[in-house]
């Protein structure tokens, strides 16, 4: 029986710290639009219930905070996979990978290049991203499209992880 503590990273401790983790929150403009409509509905409802007003802006504020946080996808290199949002892929099956670091060239990769067999996992506020090829040939999907708030740190990660492996 080995043991010798984990290393930060190492996918052999129980909770073994990821390479790379990055949830894509909204940026200010969301959490903004979340407290406009909040204050839109307390408006809209002051004439109908004055004391209800508040309460149901702040209501509506907190759940549009609420699923801007619960829907914002995890991006994770760790333990021998890339995760992003509800999808795993093991790093062993991994090509090819391409940071993109411009709107312009995401557009690019989400309008006239995008294969629709592709797992695409994107968020708008998260203008830039990751093209990962998947060499598996019992696997339709030709490659993932991931946004990334940081294409070179998470591709630092995969080159990393892959080299565990």
């Amino acid at each position: 029986m080995n043991d010798a503590p984990a290393r930060p990273g190492s996918p052999t401790g129980p909770a073994a710290t990821p390479l790379y983790r990055e949830r894509l929150l909204p940026g200010p403009g969301a959490w903004v639009t979340a407290l406009g409509l909040g204050i839109l509905v307390a408006v809209l409802v002051l004439p109908l219930a004055p004391l209800v007003a508040p309460g149901a802006g702040v209501l509506v504020a907190a759940a549009t905070v609420a699923t801007l946080v619960a829907t914002a996808p995890v991006i994770e290199v760790g333990d021998g996979a890339l995760r992003a949002g509800p999808a795993r892929v093991p790093v062993d099956v991994l090509g090819e990978v391409t940071p993109i670091f411009s709107a312009e060239e995401m557009r690019v990769a989400l309008g006239p290049e995008l294969d629709a067999r592709a797992y695409v996992c994107l968020r708008s506020w998260a203008r830039t991203g990751l093209r990962v090829d998947l060499r598996d040939p019992a696997d339709p999907t030709p490659y993932w499209l991931v946004s990334t708030r940081r294409p070179d740190d998470l591709a630092a990660a995969l080159d990393e992880e892959s080299a565990r492996r």
